[in-house]
């Protein structure tokens, strides 16, 4: 429980970032910097110096800023979008820089020049949902701004926000309106349609596919693989599939992907097109969020035409591992079948969910509380049990287990009965499978685990990195990368791709590749800082590859997290199996200076 004199203050914030930072670093890094220097220079600075922001913190793409007044806030961000378009007119279109920004106002946790707590946690993530160029506020926001800034605003309805227990209200800003915007339809003297609510879990409409064939008479085969894409998809019971008589009256006419959404009620709009040439068929696709419209994920696939049925599910696939991460703390389970008949139980895993995605040592430690809770209300509930073994990994990887020899038989508690009890619930066997190895050093069956889960559900991106660590540990480098790519490819977009990230550091660790498990490190570390698995893996390739200095400066980063860290201890806790694989990971932790 936070302590009573925890200093607080009301405050709007104002998180904002980078669209397409790591695209547009890996076209042109130098140029990039610059650019994103001059701008911060001429046009953000003053900006905020004039409506009295204060800066709380940046990152290599991103700003946390608090005002006094949201007002303030507001016409900051009014500010620098609409400076942005000047400033990137005489660039081409893969060098241009955009943001997003995120405004909230609430109650604030002071902890000397930073903020902390749930005000500044949904600025973050309503930034997170903005469009490129684009201001996504709150309705607590937009109370009180309305009718004191000269914009519009756009009610975008309730949005689950990651790791946010409640769902949120958003409001998107017409940066360029001054006037509330009409629908298409009344601006053609046609009555507006009804907006439709957004169904309870996620939710899409696949439009026609475009026939690149050059042959009108193909179009029968265009329409056929987007049919077979509903059908597949609509076979998954946690997603709201549009049927196709819904989606085809849209075949020929220009496509507004936001009056499309409106118009059918579904978050997500999947179209593309596809080329069919003698014996070879290519499918490009591209999954647009219609609320904002953002385009969440594209790709392009390419084979012969006998197998056609391959690259439709591969279609199908993506889609769905792009869609998964968003929704996978909400939407997603709310959509499957109850995993138990309480209620409470079902809240108490909800907030304990919530609570682990935080990350931090006292959030985990109330989630393991929380799902304590659900178990004691349902003792079936193989879910619960599942994350409660996943908390009590974590607090062992990160040094934080009060009773270390105590809670490893709690876990594997834990880990039982979310086998015994969770024979259809993916979730609650990749979770408990991948604690098997740092418990009881059960490799083979740990595998065997996490596989039964992807029988279950090959689209989760989980799964496939808990399977990739669990081969790392077992010696298998090469068969881990293939898991740890396949993770990151079904889901690319993850908040969470860290974890795939450290798992491909250890992949090539293990297979004596140190160079690629740095960079595969630092690539972790960019996004989760404080994620103790990749400091290790980072400290001991480093010190295998004689970078003392980073070596080192990886250690104190670590021992910062952890000040009991040491060789013996973090021997213990990373169960590599093959003698070898210890002793070089050893060796490489003694070179790096932590002490034995």
């Amino acid at each position: 429980m936070e302590a009573p004199n925890v200093p607080r203050r009301l405050a709007a914030i104002l998180a904002a970032d980078v669209v397409g930072y790591s695209r547009l670093t890996g076209v042109d890094e130098e140029g990039t910097l610059a650019r994103l220097r001059g701008l911060r220079y001429e046009l953000v600075n003053p900006a905020i110096t004039n409506h009295r922001g204060r800066v709380v913190k940046t990152t290599g793409d991103g700003i946390l800023i608090e005002f006094a007044s949201v007002v303030d806030a507001m016409r900051c961000a009014l500010d620098v979008q609409r400076g942005m378009p000047p400033r990137n007119a005489s660039l081409a279109p893969e060098k241009r820089i955009e943001f997003r920004v995120g405004i909230n106002v609430g109650d604030v946790v002071v902890e000397g020049d930073d903020l902390l707590g749930e005000a500044v946690n949904v600025a973050a993530r309503l930034e997170g949902i903005a469009e490129a160029g684009g201001i996504c506020i709150s309705e607590d926001a937009y109370r009180q701004v309305r009718g004191k800034v000269d914009t519009a605003f756009v009610d975008l309805g309730e949005q689950a926000l990651k790791n946010i227990a409640r769902p949120v209200r958003a409001y998107r800003v017409e940066i360029g309106a001054r006037e509330p915007s009409r629908s298409p339809a009344a601006t053609q003297g046609e009555p507006d349609r009804p907006i439709l609510s957004l169904p309870d879990k996620p939710s899409i409409a696949v439009l026609p596919f475009a026939n690149m064939s050059g042959d009108p008479e193909q179009d029968y085969f265009a329409d056929g693989v987007v049919e077979d894409i509903i059908t597949a998809l609509s076979r998954i019971k946690w997603m709201f599939v549009i049927a196709r008589n819904s989606t085809f009256v849209f075949k020929g006419k220009p496509i507004d992907v936001k009056q499309v959404g409106r118009e059918l009620g579904v978050r997500y709009v999947l179209e593309g097109s596809v080329r069919k040439a003698t014996n070879r068929v290519r499918i490009t696709g591209q999954l647009i969020d219609a609320t904002t419209g953002t385009h969440i994920w594209a790709d392009r696939f390419e084979g012969a035409l006998e197998n056609i049925f391959e690259l439709q599910d591969q279609v199908t696939a993506s889609v769905v591992g792009a869609i998964e991460p968003a929704m996978r703390a909400a939407d997603m389970l709310r959509a499957q079948p109850k995993p138990t008949s309480s209620l409470d139980a079902y809240d108490y895993y909800l907030r304990a969910l919530a609570a682990f995605h935080r990350t931090t040592r006292s959030d985990i430690a109330d989630a393991l509380a929380m799902c304590r809770a659900a178990i004691a209300i349902d003792q079936r509930y193989a879910s619960a049990y599942g994350l409660a073994a996943w908390c009590c990994l974590r607090r062992r990887t990160h040094g934080w287990a009060e009773r270390p020899e105590e809670e490893r038989l709690t876990a594997v508690e834990f880990a039982r009965c979310a086998i015994d009890f969770g024979a259809n619930d993916p979730e609650a066997l990749w979770m408990a499978g991948v604690t098997l190895p740092y418990f009881v050093g059960d490799v083979d069956r740990a595998e065997d685990v996490v596989r039964r889960s992807l029988a279950l559900n090959q689209n989760s991106a989980l799964a496939w990195g808990c399977l990739g660590f669990v081969q790392c540990y077992s010696g298998s480098g090469e068969a881990a990368i293939a898991s740890f790519e396949r993770g990151i490819r079904q889901s690319p977009l993850d908040p969470e791709a860290f974890t795939n990230k450290c798992g491909m550091a250890w992949a090539y660790f293990v297979e004596g590749r140190y160079d690629e498990a740095v960079q595969w490190a630092n690539r972790a570390l960019h996004e989760q800082a404080h994620f103790m698995a990749s400091l290790r893996v980072k400290a001991a390739a480093c010190g295998l590859l004689g970078r003392r200095e980073d070596a080192e400066e990886t250690v104190r980063a670590a021992s910062a997290i952890d000040p009991e860290a040491s060789i013996a201890k973090w021997l213990k806790i990373t169960p590599l199996k093959r003698p070898d694989h210890k002793s070089a990971f050893a060796e490489g932790l003694r070179r790096a200076g932590l002490r034995e």
